[in-house]
């Protein structure tokens, strides 16, 4: 086993492969760019280099620059994690000239399945089915429509080249053939650099389920299937293994076709042979077809390990290092089942685009395994994929599973940027994929129900105004008076909207709300909030915004009472606390000259800090209140009188 590993990633798969590495006793660094230099992977490794810019231009592409940094520090391998250099052959080529050692396959197998009509002729040779289709070099117009036209409609043209749907149409009639065939060519042509495409009969209630194969260069063996139909536009959202309505007779046709794939190509180390299947009725043995193999660890993996017990990544080292298969097919087995959802930075009413921001608030389920590259704290960054975590759970049946997965993303809780947690928590609540039916279309079919906005209730704004008040804290003195109960107004904004809430503290224990037309009591029972008849969800606040831990997630926007001068009494001479606070800073000095906009002092109030401002030009008649000074609503802090001319 080599002593230091260099991981040419960055996140989360950085993040998993350094824990296994690791645990193993092997010495890791980490590259970064610019964009990463706080990154959670630079903080866990041994040594860390800077590779670049921001850009993966700059940087995680930049093979030359990874390949001396290993040099540099000693490392003997790179694992390449997935993505960016992971099946890049020249890279695995420079990588062996450099006499260091791809935690990987070869350079050879990268390229026998890098280029899908390619690929599966050559799984045709190896007795692989395949999708009736057109495969071939010529790539007239005339004769993608003719071959079209004799497998019949619909179906799906795919770039040669592509992944991750880009370059792919679905053409349902003849006529619309050749404008899906230019648009297809044209992407393809800008994602990469090639614009050659293949023609296939479209599966038209497809599965997507996909074989975990492992080979040493000469043999191989599968570990059992991954089923990830549940998908948006190409793009996988919800994984799990075994596949629903998986057969034994099934699994075994599936697993040798997929070990037939990787020792056609001398395969070493972890890949995916991922099938389209027939979804329209029972999964049958002459139901399924190659559709490419990925020749890197896939995102899901996770979902294999905890059905087989298996570390994937351990035996990639292992397998790497020169050691023969760690175990033989008939030692692998399936315990129970497992999910995976990927949680994302997204925008879901917007269309699911990329979010960015800094992540305020991050918590797991301790029930679950979150596989993540991020912490509280961390931005999510433009320039790369806006992964948070992947949420994995396992149980002894599907349907046991399926509830953990449900409860750990309840119980996940993300602050400072919105998030597709909702629409995953919607999925695994789904009836039709409780129930295994499940296929490519599903997410679309349902969109509308799945991306539903939650129903914010007057209780969920009574949270947020109980935290950002510091009401959720009440001590014993809360709401004392001599004359009566302390009455507060707290301004909430939502979606735009104004929420006003006023609270009446009659006692520590005991609090009536008003939202609008609402009211709502909240009190407190044995240290437990309870607002209404239902115990208070949590509350995380920074940022001037108070995210409600119910229904994944209810931000409220904290409305400030001094976001535009703080206004004065009378003729403006007089600078009061609009609330209750502490004086955290006092800027003003007794005869200074000030302009209209200066700041007079900090108040710290409702968890934030506030400023004063003057607001007007004068002159500080009188400096009322000291720094650390706890002052009521309405208490005078500044007065200012007019400057005098002579």
């Amino acid at each position: 086993m080599f002593d230091t590993l260099l991981i040419a990633n960055r996140g989360e798969i950085a993040c998993r492969v350094m824990d296994t590495a690791r645990a193993m006793g092997v010495r890791c660094v980490a590259v970064y760019s610019d964009a990463d230099a706080a990154a959670k992977h630079v903080q866990m490794a041994d040594i860390a280099v800077h590779i670049g810019g921001a850009a993966p231009a700059d940087s995680y592409l930049r093979g030359d620059v990874i390949i001396q940094a290993a040099l540099d520090t000693g490392a003997k391998a790179i694992h390449p994690g997935y993505g960016f250099l992971s099946e890049n052959p020249d890279f695995v080529d420079a990588v062996a000239a450099a006499g260091l050692t791809f935690v990987g396959p070869s350079a050879d197998a990268i390229r026998a399945m890098g280029l899908k009509d390619a690929a599966k002729a050559l799984m045709v040779e190896a007795g692989v089915p395949v999708v009736p289709g057109y495969h071939g070099a010529d790539q007239d117009d005339a004769l993608l429509a003719a071959e079209a036209d004799k497998m019949g409609y619909p179906v799906l043209i795919k770039a040669v080249a592509g992944g991750g749907g880009k370059g792919m149409r679905l053409v349902q009639t003849p006529g619309a053939f050749a404008d899906a065939l230019a648009s297809a060519r044209s992407e393809a042509k800008t994602a990469f650099g090639n614009a050659d495409v293949l023609v296939e009969k479209f599966v038209t209630q497809p599965r997507h389920i996909e074989v975990q194969v492992f080979g040493d260069g000469t043999r191989a063996v599968h570990l059992f299937e991954r089923d990830c139909s549940l998908q948006r536009r190409h793009q996988k959202v919800i994984e799990e293994a075994p596949a629903p309505g998986m057969t034994a007779e099934i699994r075994a046709a599936m697993g040798d076709a997929a070990v037939r794939a990787a020792e056609a190509i001398g395969y070493k180390g972890a890949g995916t042979v991922e099938f389209i299947v027939d979804g329209s009725g029972p999964l049958r043995p002459d139901g399924f077809f190659f559709m490419e193999m990925n020749t890197r660890l896939q995102v899901e993996h996770p979902v294999t390990e905890a059905i087989t017990g298996v570390d994937l990544v351990a035996w990639q080292l292992r397998v790497a290092a020169g050691e023969p298969l760690p175990a033989a097919q008939e030692d692998l087995t399936i315990t129970g089942h497992a999910f995976e959802a990927r949680l994302y930075a997204e925008d879901v009413p917007a269309g699911f685009l990329p979010a960015t921001g800094t992540l305020t608030h991050l918590r797991f389920s301790d029930s679950a395994r979150a596989d993540s590259g991020v912490r509280a704290g961390d931005q999510i960054s433009p320039h790369y994929d806006p992964m948070i975590a992947k949420v994995i759970v396992h149980g002894p049946t599907r349907a046991v599973a399926l509830s953990r997965l449900a409860r750990a993303l309840d119980d996940t809780h993300v602050g400072g940027t919105v998030t597709n947690l909702a629409f995953l928590g919607a999925l695994a609540r789904h009836a039709g994929f409780a129930a295994g039916d499940v296929d490519t279309g599903l997410i679309a079919r349902d969109i509308d129900k799945l991306t539903a906005p939650p129903e914010v209730a007057p209780r969920h704004a009574v949270a947020a105004a109980m935290a950002v008040s510091g009401l959720a804290d009440a001590g014993d003195d809360a709401g004392f008076s001599l004359w009566a109960p302390l009455r507060r107004a707290v301004a909430l904004r939502r979606d735009g909207d104004d929420v006003p809430c006023w609270v009446e503290v009659r006692g520590p224990d005991h609090q009536r709300w008003r939202v609008a037309d609402d009211q709502v009591m909240a009190t407190r029972r044995q240290g437990q909030w309870f607002i209404g008849d239902a115990p208070a969800p949590d509350v995380h606040v920074a940022d001037g915004v108070a995210t409600v831990f119910d229904a994944y997630g209810i931000p409220f926007q904290v409305a400030d009472p001094l976001d535009v001068a703080a206004s004065a009494a009378g003729d403006g001479n007089l600078v009061e606390a609009p609330m209750p606070g502490l004086v955290k800073a006092v800027f003003a000095t007794a005869g200074a000259q000030v302009a209209e906009g200066d700041r007079l002092a900090i108040l710290e109030a409702m968890k934030m800090e506030h400023v004063l401002l003057a607001a007007r030009d004068g002159v500080v008649a009188e400096v009322l209140a000291g720094e650390g000074d706890q002052v009521v609503a309405g208490a005078a802090l500044v007065r200012l009188e007019d400057v005098k001319t002579t």
